[in-house]
């Protein structure tokens, strides 16, 4: 159920049969997160200095950042309402804006330097701009609309940060242009024809060179192209024709990632943006180019926000806290600030549907996860996602994304690097657990235990049920790289991973599954040859050897590592030092599922045979039989 402090409207379960919600309920959640802001706010009202962290950008540069993504979600509550808001929260940016450029005040906003944080805020404040113009923007006084496009004006001819940060510039140049002000034109068309070098096909796009890939796909690299072009009034060069048609291709797999109870895979960063998930849903809906019915995207959408608010977000002082449920550090980033969480404002994207458009008058329609089990590839990303009815989780298995930068070294972010992601879990994120890095993780040990890093990762394929990649493994004081090849097949609730491991001699193999979390400690249960982890609702991590391993087996205990609960535990597989310059194979079933399970049955039920070639032979219980 909501929570009582944010005194929602009541449920309609006729028209939203699975969530309940409806627009007045987005509309309700939109005003007490503008209300709760006030507080906060600056004297001129330039500025939201939330409490909690700090960002590395400081403090002045974080108040902006809570003025400018709250913005977002104001202007798309007034312009959704047609201006018929409470003329105070005009007023209140209206002065925002006055004082923020007004370099006397006293709050005025930094100024925009090359690839500076500021640059983020400011392209939410020229959108924001574009969206209310009838009702801020063409009611300021000259001299202020003056100052406004001279502080946006810092974006002329900058250097941004090469990743989505690019788009930031194409849009605030684009509102430049939109109001007849000095503008490069070069500097737009060069930022959108620099996101074509990270389009890597099926509307999927990596945050920059390498393979980042996460939710800023959806959140900004579909996102600024869209509004973009709202900005040029169709004259977009054919640009629009091509974005609609990646952001079509994208939706068509994007219900694939949320649960039953509507949450989101836990993967990638700036995760303290929650709900803003849905954001390239309603874009889709909003640029007509969606691929879903009205009914799915609010479901969808609805679904996500809901997850969020019965957990406690925002909290009781209406605000949103820098982490995943409660306030979780390390889930964020350096560059996270308090103002950080209110990139969620795009989640409310929908609010400039008007009320009678499909999206808020049809039926709720169920998820794929609702509907039936889910096996779903994702070549571009080099992900597998499968879902089960049954318990409602959606699991990601990664074989593409490692967050690692071209030249240099990688760092494992636990974000980026393990090979399973999911709806109920998050990775191990505290520093001593980043170190262990036990879960999700093929691990070579050296002689005093430190575990070996996943370097770039390469893929192989992934098509129907099947994904594969390799990666060089790095072991601190050991000299060399060592090749691991990993292929995983998912089936219903499990997967099967087998790896082909190169390591040298004294050096062991450990195998780490899902880490579960909760308020309580979680339960765990040891076999020859299985290990399982279990919270009180029953979620359950196991891992069972199926060849190559010895029969030893364990479970890392975390305090205050995981975004899920403070007491978190992840079951492991452990396999012996091996001759040196051997290869060897190791098959693994991994499961992640609410189901009662009894692992030694589940090893004798699961079949393995591997043949001279060095094929891995699996035969499940239902008759199916793979080779991998």
């Amino acid at each position: 159920m909501p929570a009582p402090h944010l005194a929602l409207p009541p449920n309609d379960r006729v028209l939203s049969l699975f969530t309940g919600w409806t627009r007045a309920h987005w509309e309700a959640l939109a005003d007490r997160q503008l209300a709760a802001l006030v507080p906060y706010a600056t004297p001129g009202l330039a500025q939201y200095r939330l409490p909690g962290r700090n960002s590395s950008a400081g403090v002045v540069a974080d108040g902006l950042e809570g003025f400018a993504r709250s913005f977002l979600l104001a202007s798309f509550r007034i312009a959704g309402a047609a201006g018929e808001v409470d003329s105070r929260l005009v007023e209140r940016y209206a002065r925002g804006l006055t004082t923020g450029t007004d370099r006397d005040s006293g709050e005025a906003w930094p100024e925009l330097t090359d690839c500076s944080q500021p640059m983020i805020e400011a392209a939410s404040i020229a959108i924001g701009l574009h969206e209310t113009r009838p009702w801020i923007w063409d009611r300021l006084d000259v001299d202020v609309q003056e100052r406004i496009v001279d502080w946006l004006w810092g974006f002329v001819g900058r250097r941004t940060l090469d990743d989505s940060g690019r788009l930031c510039q194409v849009v605030a140049e684009q509102f430049l242009a939109s109001v007849g002000a000095p503008h490069r034109q070069e500097d737009i068309d060069g930022g959108l024809d620099r996101i074509d070098d990270w389009y890597v096909g099926g509307g999927w796009y990596s945050d920059g060179d390498g393979r980042t890939f996460d939710y800023h796909v959806g959140w900004a690299l579909h996102l600024y192209p869209l509004l973009w072009g709202r900005m040029t009034g169709g004259a977009d060069g054919g640009r629009g024709r091509v974005h609609r048609r990646r952001l079509a291709q994208f939706l068509t797999s994007y219900p694939h990632f949320f649960g039953a109870d509507g949450a989101p895979v836990h993967q990638g960063r700036s995760l303290t943006y929650r709900f803003a998930a849905t954001a390239p849903v309603w874009l889709g809906a909003l640029a007509r180019c969606t691929p879903l019915a009205p009914g799915l995207t609010r479901r969808l959408a609805s679904g996500a926000v809901a997850h969020f608010v019965e957990r406690g977000v925002p909290d009781e002082r209406g605000l949103l806290p820098l982490g995943w449920y409660g306030t979780f550090l390390p889930a964020t980033q350096a560059n996270s600030g308090p103002g950080s969480p209110y990139w969620a404002s795009t989640a409310f994207l929908g609010l400039l549907l008007p009320p009678e458009h499909p999206v808020w008058t049809a039926h709720e329609r169920p998820l794929p996860v609702e509907e039936s089990d889910q096996y779903t590839a994702l070549p571009g990303p080099g992900w597998l996602l499968h879902g089960t009815r049954h318990d409602g989780i959606v699991r990601l298995v990664n074989h593409g994304s490692d967050h690692n930068p071209m030249e240099g070294p990688a760092d494992d972010d636990p974000h980026y690097a393990k090979f399973g992601y999911s709806t109920a879990t998050a990775p191990e994120t505290g520093s001593v657990a980043w170190e262990r890095n036990v879960d999700g993780h093929l691990a070579l040990l050296a002689p005093d235990g430190t575990a070996s890093r996943r370097r770039r990762i390469v893929p192989l394929h992934c098509t129907g049920r099947v994904a594969a990649s390799w990666y060089e493994a790095e072991l601190p004081g050991v000299e060399g790289e060592f090749r691991v090849e990993s292929t995983s097949l998912p089936h219903g609730s499990w997967e099967i991973r087998v790896h082909r491991v190169q390591a040298p001699a004294d050096v062991a193999v450990r195998e780490g599954g899902y880490a579960v979390a909760d308020t309580a400690v979680p339960e765990a249960e040891r076999g020859d040859g299985w290990a399982l982890t279990r919270t009180g609702s029953g979620l359950t991590s196991v891992v069972v050897a199926l060849h190559g391993w010895d029969d030893a087996t364990g479970v890392a205990r975390e305090v205050d590592s995981n975004a899920f609960g403070p007491h978190s535990a992840t079951p492991y597989l452990r396999c012996s030092a091996q001759a040196p310059g051997a290869t060897r194979l190791f098959v693994t079933l991994v499961a992640l599922t609410r189901d009662a399970v009894h692992p030694q049955a589940l090893r004798e039920a699961v079949s393995c045979a591997v043949t001279e070639e060095g094929r891995a032979l699996i035969m499940f219980p239902d008759g199916e039989t793979v080779s991998v």
